[in-house]
């Protein structure tokens, strides 16, 4: 399967979500959130646990975690990292084959930290953005439907 129609597969399968725009944009904002933390493997369980405690959609939040996927994972990391040393003034020296948070800590706290740091301060402005355009598109997307409903009676 080629990228192309994954990311075909993955849109239909956001235009089937059900329930409130909001709930909806919250977990794809909780997501998104997430995706900027070097969690992994962890990314989709918590954000899945913080959509439950908020009540985001579950679903929503577990797709929106996707944002961060082995194309921009480096560059995510990258990123936190550049931003974490700005924050803290750490200077180790980053390589993009750090693959999950087991791999941070071995080079210790003070690194894990300001990548977590730079991470949230990252991801707010784009998770924030992420729930206005998604509650958006799932305003329209139902009126949509309802529209149809209305037209076959």
């Amino acid at each position: 399967m080629n990228v192309k129609s994954m990311i075909k597969q993955l849109i239909k399968k956001c235009k089937r979500l059900e329930g409130d725009p909001h709930h909806i944009g919250l977990g794809m904002g909780i997501g998104i959130f997430i995706s900027f933390t070097p969690t992994l493997p962890f990314q989709t369980i918590i954000a899945v646990t913080i959509a439950i405690l908020f009540n985001g959609n579950k679903i929503a939040a577990a797709i929106g975690v996707w944002f961060s996927n082995p194309l921009t994972i480096p560059f995510f990391y990258l990123g936190t990292y550049k931003l974490g040393i700005m924050l803290f003034g750490n200077s180790k020296p980053f390589d993009t084959k750090y693959a999950s948070i087991k791999d941070l800590l071995e080079l210790g706290w003070d690194t894990t930290i300001a990548m977590m740091a730079g991470g949230i301060f990252l991801a707010i402005p784009f998770s924030i953005t992420a729930y206005f355009i998604t509650k958006k598109i799932f305003i329209t997307i139902q009126a949509k439907k309802r529209k149809k409903q209305k037209k076959k009676e």
